[in-house]
């Protein structure tokens, strides 16, 4: 499984409750976009994830800056992301920065509200906030293979466990 989470906005330690702590030390991948805050946050996430791929954001210093990228390429499954936390050209900039990744998908955070949207050129993943949703709900993403190879089947989930979307992303959908 790879998880993604984004937007926790903490001092000392990762926020992660229920489910998504279930599902960030189950997974075989961990997903980051951005917004720990502090640093000992993303220790926290390190010490918890198998394996984590990690971009700053906005609020990151420059200790979370020196040690993760703005933007990353990650791989799962024959799926392939482009990942950052937020671009200031909106949803028409994320494609373009995933178009240029060669990717198949961008996984992004900022906005704190979950949402999967494939309406425009490339599939936009954001878990939103597990810890500070402020006004959303809190959630994560869960994506794991699907039988057919080269496809994720995705969800977003709150830390109650609760699933309140699916959605698939294709490998390889990229020209």
């Amino acid at each position: 499984m790879l998880a993604v989470v984004s937007d926790t906005h903490a001092r000392e330690e990762s926020k992660l409750q229920g489910r998504t702590a279930e599902a960030v030390r189950e997974a075989e991948l961990v997903v980051h976009a951005g917004d720990f805050c502090r640093e000992p946050v993303l220790d926290a996430f390190q010490s918890a994830a198998a394996g984590l791929r990690a971009v700053y954001g906005n609020n990151d210093g420059a200790a979370i800056r020196d040690r993760v990228p703005e933007v990353r390429t990650v791989e799962y499954a024959g799926v392939r992301f482009a990942v950052t936390h937020r671009h200031r050209s909106g949803d028409t900039g994320l494609v373009m920065l995933g178009r240029d990744r060669d990717a198949d998908a961008v996984i992004c955070g900022h906005s704190h509200r979950p949402r999967f949207d494939d309406s425009g050129g490339l599939p936009i993943l954001n878990p939103g906030s597990h810890a500070q949703p402020r006004g959303n709900r809190p959630a994560h993403a869960e994506l794991t293979p699907a039988e057919d190879e080269g496809r994720l089947e995705g969800k977003l989930v709150t830390p109650e466990g609760e699933t309140f979307e699916t959605f698939r992303i294709e490998g390889g959908s990229t020209e």
